[in-house]
């Protein structure tokens, strides 16, 4: 069975074909893989440029946050003077008013020593008035039993 020339032409034409198609589907799956390849690394240097970008966000964050610390550190220290401040006012305040209370206070008792003068004044001279009036009763009824022992005696 000898294979005729035609024969012969059509394997070889099929195993041509089937070489093509074979080095064709290898160089089908060596460019998909290139491609994935670039893919893979435009993802990655996409990847870093966002992590990149990221880092820099949490740079400018702190940045902020050291800049709103710095900022209330700077408000608590004009908030601890104004407080600071508003004591020693307060404290002066005070001060002022316990002199004028210790004044008014020996303003009082002046005034009470000067009442009780006055009282003991008027003690007295209740005490004086009460020694009259006895002197006067006194004198009194001696005249008034005088003048009805006279009148008894001159009317017998």
């Amino acid at each position: 069975m000898a294979l005729a020339k035609e024969d012969i032409e059509q394997i070889q034409e099929l195993i041509e074909q089937s070489w093509a198609n074979k080095n064709q589907a290898s160089n089908d799956n060596i460019h998909y893989e290139i491609e994935i390849r670039e893919r893979i690394v435009r993802v990655e240097e996409e990847l870093k440029n966002q992590r990149q970008l990221i880092l820099d966000g949490f740079k400018q964050s702190d940045k902020r946050f050291e800049e709103l610390q710095h900022n209330m550190d700077k408000r608590f220290e004009q908030s601890d003077k104004l407080l600071a401040q508003m004591q020693h006012n307060m404290d002066k305040r005070f001060e002022q008013s316990d002199k004028l209370l210790a004044q008014v206070q020996q303003n009082m008792d002046k005034r009470f020593e000067q009442v009780d003068k006055r009282f003991e004044q008027m003690d007295k001279q209740f005490t004086e008035m009460g020694k009259r009036m006895d002197r006067f009763m006194f004198w009194s009824l001696g005249i008034t039993i005088s003048v009805g022992v006279f009148v008894i005696n001159y009317l017998k």
